[in-house]
C-alpha cells in the first residue's frame, strides 16, 4: 500500500494545537530573550564597575542576577521542554526536518546553553568572593555564550520561515540551509528586543531600591531607559530590514492585517518612548509595581502579536518552504532524498495513504461520510484553523458561515487548485472533497 510519513493527529479543541505550541513559545521568548539581553547588560554594567572602581554597581548586579537566574534560566528551562513536548505533539513532522537539517548545530547550542546555566550561577554566588578581574571575564564568556547562543536558534527558526538558498534543495547541506537571506535580518531584530528587555527588567530592579539607595537608583533608571531606547530602535531597524527578506506567501498574509499590525506597533512604540522617556527624566516617579505591569504589557500587546504574526506569516509552511502546516510534504529535497507528497494524495487521496486511519474509514460510504468528513478536515485543517463554534483562532467558522455545501467545494477545489497562497495547495479526490463539504455543512457555522 502506498502510504506518506504522516503521524498520528494530536487535536486541540477551540484553540488549536499550533496554538498551544505558540502560547508555550511565547512565554519562553520573553524568558529566553531576557536573558541574552541581560548577558550583554552584564557584562557592560561589569566592565564599568571594574574600569571606573563603581563597587556600589555589584549590589545591583547581584539583584539582577537573581531575578535573571529565577526569572529566565528557571522559567526558561521549564517551558523549553514544553516546547518541545507541545511541538512534538503538534508538528513532529517540522521537528523532524530541523533535527535532520541541524542535529549538530542544535547540539552546539546546548553546550553554549550548558555554559550559560552555570555561568548564571557563578556571576551571582561567586560575585564578591573571587577578584574583580576574574569576575569580569566570567561575565564577558557568559554574554559571548548567550549570543552564541541565539545566532545558532536563530540560524534554525529562520529556515522555519525561508530555506537558506535554493540550493539547499539540492544540496541539502546545514549550510545552505542555516544562512538564509532573512537570517541576519532576524538576529538584529531579535537581539534589539532583547536589549530593550535588558532594561525594562533593569528599571523593575533599580526602582525597586529608591528607598536604600535613591542616587544609584536614579542613575540606574536613567541608564536603562537610554539602553531600552537603543534596543527600541535596533528592533525597529530589524523588523523593516526583516520584512524585505520575507517570501511572497508571507507578505500576502501580512497584507490581510497590515493595518491593524502598523497601528499596534505605533502605539507600543510610542508608549515605550514616553515610560523610557520617564525613566530618563523623572525615574522617581516609576514605582516597581508599574515597572513590572511593563513586563506583562511587553508580553501581551508586544511579544504575543509579534510571535502570532511570525508563525501566521510562515504558512502555508512550518518548516523550510516544503512541509505543510498539515504536516504534508510539498516538493522534492534531492538533498534529503524527500519526494513530494501532493501527487500520491491527489491521486488515492488522504484516507488511503495516512497509515492511521480507521479500517472503517478507508473508503467513504453513506454510513460513514460524516465521520469521514471530520477526519479529513482535521488532518487538513485543524492545524491552522479551529473547528469547533466556539474556537478562538482562525475559526473556521468565520470563514464559511452562511455557505452552502457547493460554495464550500468551491473553496476546495480553489485551495487545490493554488488560488490562495497562504494555504496548502491539497488536491484531494471527488469523495473527499464532499465528504468534507458535508461535515462543514453539518455544524451549521
Amino acid at each position: 500500500m502506498d502510504i506518506v510519513g504522516q503521524f498520528p493527529l494530536f487535536y486541540f479543541p477551540d484553540y488549536g494545537s499550533a496554538w498551544m505550541m505558540g502560547i508555550t513559545g511565547t512565554i519562553h521568548i520573553l524568558a529566553s530573550h531576557t536573558s541574552v539581553g541581560a548577558a550583554i547588560l552584564f557584562a557592560f554594567l561589569a566592565h564599568k564597575a571594574y574600569k571606573e572602581n563603581r563597587s556600589d554597581l555589584y549590589p545591583y548586579m547581584k539583584k539582577y542576577g537573581m531575578f535573571l537566574l529565577i526569572f529566565s534560566y528557571v522559567i526558561g528551562s521549564i517551558t523549553g521542554p514544553g516546547i518541545w513536548y507541545t511541538a512534538t505533539a503538534a508538528s513532529p513532522r517540522g521537528i523532524s526536518a530541523l533535527i535532520h537539517n541541524f542535529v549538530w548545530v542544535w547540539a552546539t547550542e546546548w553546550v553554549f546553553f550548558v555554559y550559560e546555566v552555570i555561568g548564571v550561577f557563578a556571576l551571582v554566588y561567586f560575585m564578591n568572593k573571587i577578584d574583580k578581574k576574574t569576575h569580569l571575564k566570567l561575565t564577558y564568556s557568559f554574554a559571548l555564550a548567550s549570543v552564541g547562543t541565539l545566532a545558532l536558534i536563530i540560524g534554525i527558526i529562520s529556515f522555519m520561515m525561508w530555506p537558506g538558498t535554493d540550493a539547499y534543495y539540492t544540496t541539502g547541506s546545514a549550510s545552505d540551509a542555516f544562512f538564509g537571506i532573512n537570517t541576519f535580518p532576524h538576529m538584529f531584530l531579535r537581539i534589539g528586543f532583547m536589549v530593550m528587555m535588558s532594561g525594562v527588567i533593569g528599571i523593575v530592579i533599580s526602582s525597586s531600591m529608591k528607598k536604600e539607595k535613591p542616587e544609584l537608583s536614579d542613575e540606574l533608571s536613567r541608564k536603562m531607559g537610554f539602553i531600552s531606547i537603543l534596543g527600541g530602535a535596533i528592533t525597529l531597524f530589524g523588523f523593516v530590514w526583516y520584512m524585505q527578506t520575507l517570501p511572497e506567501n508571507a507578505h500576502a498574509i501580512f497584507a490581510y492585517d497590515r493595518d491593524a499590525i502598523i497601528q499596534n506597533r505605533i502605539i507600543l512604540m510610542v508608549l515605550f518612548i514616553l515610560y523610557f522617556g520617564l525613566a530618563i527624566v523623572r525615574p522617581r516617579l516609576i514605582h516597581p509595581a508599574f515597572a513590572s505591569l511593563m513586563i506583562v504589557v511587553i508580553l501581551v500587546s508586544g511579544l504575543w502579536k509579534g510571535e502570532k504574526l511570525r508563525e501566521s506569516m510562515r504558512k502555508p509552511y512550518v518548516a523550510g518552504q516544503y512541509i505543510y502546516s498539515n504536516q504534508i510534504i510539498s516538493r522534492d529535497v534531492e538533498g534529503k532524498n524527500i519526494k513530494s507528497e501532493l501527487p500520491l494524495i491527489a491521486q488515492k487521496g488522504l484516507l488511503k495513504t495516512n497509515p492511521w486511519i480507521p479500517q472503517n474509514l478507508r473508503t467513504i460510504t453513506p454510513s460513514n461520510q460524516l465521520e469521514a468528513g471530520e477526519l479529513l478536515t482535521k488532518i487538513a485543517c485543524s492545524s491552522c484553523h479551529s473547528l469547533e463554534k466556539s474556537g478562538k483562532y482562525r475559526p473556521m467558522k468565520d470563514r464559511i458561515a452562511g455557505m452552502d455545501k457547493e460554495a464550500i467545494k468551491g473553496i476546495l477545489y480553489g485551495i487545490g487548485a493554488g488560488a490562495f497562497t497562504h494555504m496548502p495547495t491539497l488536491q484531494l479526490p471527488e469523495e473527499e472533497y464532499e465528504a468534507i463539504a458535508t461535515w462543514l455543512v453539518a455544524q451549521d457555522y
